[in-house]
């Protein structure tokens, strides 16, 4: 225990690298940024970085955007949390805001992907003990996918890597392959309860789902009494062209989880539900200390304000169709170390040849002061804030060309 006489501590960071008080779960890069302004950041150096990776999706609007700073300050001045006990004005505006613009009827608010993740893997299975059946509690997921770093959560994953040192996984969960309709119909037994899929794969590479295969999904729940849930916690509130994904596949699902975009930087949450889905939630079957507070509320009521006016997300669609084609034009370009390039609206993704990864194209970018991030699949990834203006997407474009460039000279 450490000494509460003792002198101060020595700064929390330092030109050697991270204090060795932070415990040490993260590779992290040695830079320290201290404020930030669109899609650009600053470090304690004074160097300006432009910012394709968003908080890896979370800064939908990007840094310091002044209607949420605006949201945030007025409402940090009057209240900031008086726990679920009691009604939040906050929450009643957002829910409404979402039922109205998305296919749910209810909302659970917590404080991130995993919560909201387990929240919905929760009612589903309870939706089918509150309606007799309690053997159906078993879920259909797919390999590849992410759901966040919880035990359960990385149980429905599935990945052995994340998993291990852990203990036994969480029970209840059937992996099948990816995007493979017929393993997932032959999952199903008198014991499974709900298919739970992200639309698009993020961390597991900017892996796309085709509309016809959620299609399925959604036929395949229908037929066999199952519960359809969505993880859009990467794809959701403007990320991929539309305010979420599935609206692109034609279909509704029955439960889902969202994060990230919602909070615009600030953490937060939440499950969406049809009244049906969310008949088994009564009062005791769940909750969240934190989940919805004023702050958030006020956040991600400001976000809304944003992404749902009019052309905003339209805007979001034609600067996916630029980035597309920059990003075509560096696959042909630099064919030897890009194999694929893959977009869903400004989620977007280079699949790497097996003698490049991820590491290395982030390291290079980092050297022409781009960020962007790493995935699964050889993949790395490109997440500029929705905000991001067509002249930022040639610089960051530039830039990655000159960072592949100097990956290659020192490759060969």
């Amino acid at each position: 225990m450490a000494d509460p006489t003792a002198a101060s501590a020595p700064a929390a960071h330092t030109a050697s690298g991270p204090s060795p008080a932070v415990m040490a779960t993260y590779a992290r890069q040695n830079i320290v940024f201290e404020r930030g302004a669109g899609c650009w950041l600053t470090a304690t150096t004074g160097e300006q970085f432009l910012d394709f990776g968003s908080g890896v999706a979370v800064n939908a609007l990007g840094h310091a955007h002044p209607h949420l700073v605006s949201a945030l300050t007025e409402q940090a001045g009057k209240l900031w949390h008086t726990s679920n006990l009691y009604r939040v004005a906050g929450q009643e505006r957002l829910a409404e805001r979402l039922c109205q613009k998305t296919f749910a009827d209810k909302v659970f608010f917590c404080n991130s992907g995993a919560e909201a993740c387990e929240g919905a893997i929760k009612a589903a299975r309870r939706y089918h003990y509150a309606k007799g059946n309690p053997e159906r509690w078993r879920i259909i997921t797919f390999q590849g996918a992410f759901h966040g770093r919880t035990l359960t959560a990385l149980s429905a994953a599935g990945n052995p890597a994340y998993l291990e040192g852990f203990g036994e996984p969480a029970a209840g969960f059937d992996h099948v392959a990816f995007a493979d309709l017929d393993a997932a119909r032959d999952a199903i037994t008198e014991e499974t309860a709900a298919i739970m899929v992200e639309p698009v794969q993020g961390e597991g590479g900017v892996r796309i789902l085709p509309a016809e295969f959620l299609a399925g999904l959604r036929e395949l729940c229908d037929k066999h009494g199952l519960l359809l849930v969505l993880d859009e916690v990467q794809t959701g509130v403007g990320r991929t062209g539309t305010f979420f994904a599935y609206e692109q596949a034609g279909i509704v699902p029955d439960l889902m989880a969202i994060a990230k975009g919602i909070g615009g930087g600030f953490p937060l949450g939440a499950i969406l539900a049809t009244n049906d889905a969310a008949s088994g939630m009564v009062p005791g079957t769940h909750g969240s200390t934190f989940g919805g507070n004023p702050l958030a509320m006020a956040v991600a009521n400001a976000v809304l304000d944003v992404v749902l006016e009019d052309g905003f997300l339209e805007d979001v669609a034609r600067k996916s169709a630029r980035l597309r084609q920059g990003l075509a034009e560096i696959e042909d370009e630099y064919s030897d170390l890009v194999a694929e390039i893959r977009i869903a609206g400004l989620l977007t993704g280079l699949k790497l040849r097996d003698a490049v990864k991820p590491a290395q194209v982030v390291a290079a970018s980092l050297a022409e002061k781009l960020l962007l991030v790493g995935a699964s699949d050889n993949v790395v990834r490109l997440l500029p804030p929705l905000v991001v203006s067509e002249e930022e997407i040639a610089d960051g474009l530039a830039r990655l060309k000159r960072a592949l460039s100097a990956l290659r000279r020192t490759s060969t």
